[in-house]
């Protein structure tokens, strides 16, 4: 069996700075790479002046924007096979908690679990992933919609009998490289890391003996950047996100990390004892 593999994102832009060199790695390696995107991230701040009135309180298209967006990510880390859940525009970004966004009836936090599930359980039957990956239950950093994104996606495995995948993994950064990067960057110009001290003030960070598998996809680093760059009116020319890539490239942005949720873990021949395929095992 061809090997296949799902990611399941919250919005435009979290699939290339989060798993972008991940997802590059497979595409490149023959894997069958599907992205599911569960909102057009309607909410999100634009960062590029001439695209301003596009913003949810004024013409509210950004949604639309972020589609062509989203496709020059996916062209660039090499996948062909993109869907959003449910189809385009069904979920709306729920933006943050406590916001009028979060209210919308139509927001993704708002969903039913189990037809939104159901949805992703359709794309399981259809390229029958061995292996999924997603947010953990914080939804790696609190938003809303990840935390719905990691719900949909384990709802969908229990629901999908045997379609389900082998493995789970939902990303993940480990302290050793939080603290890595503040020591990295201390007394740059343009620290990303500034004012914070110490790598347990982020709202995340995974202790390394809790990480399960390290995926270096280095080689694909300007893949990555590539992605990151098609995502123009959410991430600015001077994001922190570049300094990290202009410095420290291979070691920061092509390398992701992963938290093993379901399944067995296979042949541990990365780093730390950690797998260094999602594959592993199966």
């Amino acid at each position: 069996m061809a090997r296949s593999i799902l990611f399941v994102h919250a919005h435009p832009d979290d699939e290339s700075i989060g798993t972008g060199a991940t997802m590059a790695h497979y595409a490149a390696a023959g894997a069958k790479v599907t992205l599911v995107t569960c909102t057009l991230g309607e909410e999100g701040e634009i960062h590029v002046p001439a695209l301003a009135q596009l913003e949810a309180a004024q013409a509210d298209q950004l949604g639309g924007y972020r589609l062509t967006e989203l496709a020059k990510a996916c062209a660039s880390l090499g996948v062909t096979d993109h869907r959003f859940l449910g189809g385009a525009g069904r979920y709306r970004d729920s933006g943050m908690m406590g916001t009028a966004a979060n209210e919308n009836e139509r927001c993704f936090w708002k969903a039913d679990l189990d037809e939104a599930a159901g949805h992703l359980v359709e794309i399981m039957r259809e390229v029958k992933p061995q292996v999924v990956v997603t947010y953990d239950p914080n939804g790696f950093y609190g938003h809303p919609d990840h935390i719905q994104a990691h719900r949909v996606a384990m709802r969908a495995a229990e629901l999908a009998g045997p379609d389900a995948p082998s493995k789970i993994y939902w990303t993940a950064m480990p302290l050793s490289v939080l603290k890595a990067g503040i020591e990295a960057f201390a007394g740059s110009e343009n620290n990303p890391f500034a004012g914070i001290e110490n790598a347990d003030d982020f709202p995340f960070g995974t202790p390394d003996d809790e990480v399960s598998a390290c995926i270096d996809g280095s080689d694909h680093h300007e893949a990555k950047v590539g992605a990151l760059k098609a995502h123009a009116t959410q991430i600015p020319e001077n994001s922190w996100l570049y300094s990290i890539a202009g410095n420290f490239g291979a070691e920061f942005m092509g390398v992701e990390h992963f938290i093993l949720a379901v399944g067995e873990k296979g042949p541990a021949n990365g780093p730390n004892g950690w797998e260094d395929d999602l594959f592993a095992g199966l």
